[in-house]
């Protein structure tokens, strides 16, 4: 066997194993904790009085015009400053449901507002308030235009959950930095890592396309009944 083939093999239960413990949950929970923070925000800038709605307007303003990597440093090495101690793993979890939050909430206020004026003058005619409104009404249709840049969103930020290695998380590249650092061969390492991510990405297109073909379908069903 090459012995290229054999560090391959050897490596890639360490590196999935990094990828299940580390890489993964950070990616779930960023996004779940992004997508709830855009919602929020999405509605704070379109809703909201003027106060909340600059403040929404700042935090999406800074978080889109400054870069990832940035942002985690920030929160990992400067905060320490300041007395705030996180540990690796926290840090890189506030640090992209930050930056998920601040990409999803263009998102959804994109989303929100391709819905006509009519549909919420249909919703409060039938005698519901704003918040039955936006759960029964809005939301849903405005799902179908937010489904495929959200799909995006989440394939980037399994790809982006790398620069976690750079404050010391543990995830999947910088697992493999690690035996790079006992084997010396780093071309045959970062190969390997980047075909992993490439087969994750790969099986989230193909869900995404499911999804989008699906959400096309019950919006074709929609179109047709009204």
């Amino acid at each position: 066997m090459p012995h290229w083939l054999q560090l391959m093999m050897d490596s890639l239960p360490t590196l999935l194993w990094a990828g299940v413990k580390f890489t993964i949950p950070l990616t779930l929970l960023s996004f779940l904790f992004g997508l709830t923070l855009g919602l929020a925000t999405a509605v704070a800038r379109l809703f909201g009085p003027t106060p909340l709605r600059l403040l929404a307007r700042f935090y999406v303003w800074v978080i889109r015009g400054t870069p990832l990597l940035v942002q985690l440093f920030v929160i990992f090495y400067g905060l320490p400053s300041m007395g705030i101690l996180l540990d690796a793993f926290p840090a890189a979890l506030i640090g992209f449901t930050l930056n998920v939050g601040a990409y999803t909430s263009e998102i959804i206020r994109a989303a929100i507002s391709s819905v006509s004026k009519g549909q919420w003058e249909a919703a409060f005619s039938t005698g519901m308030n704003w918040r039955q409104a936006m759960q029964r009404t809005i939301l849903p249709q405005a799902s179908r235009v937010a489904v495929p840049p959200l799909s995006n969103t989440f394939i980037s930020l399994v790809k982006d959950t790398s620069l976690a290695a750079a404050i010391t998380v543990p995830e999947l590249f910088q697992s493999a930095q690690r035996i790079v650092a006992t084997t010396y061969e780093p071309l045959i390492l970062y190969i390997e890592a980047a075909i992993i991510y490439l087969a994750l990405s790969s099986v989230l297109s193909n869900l995404q396309a499911r999804l989008e073909v699906r959400f096309a379908r019950y919006g074709g069903m929609m179109e047709n009944s009204r």
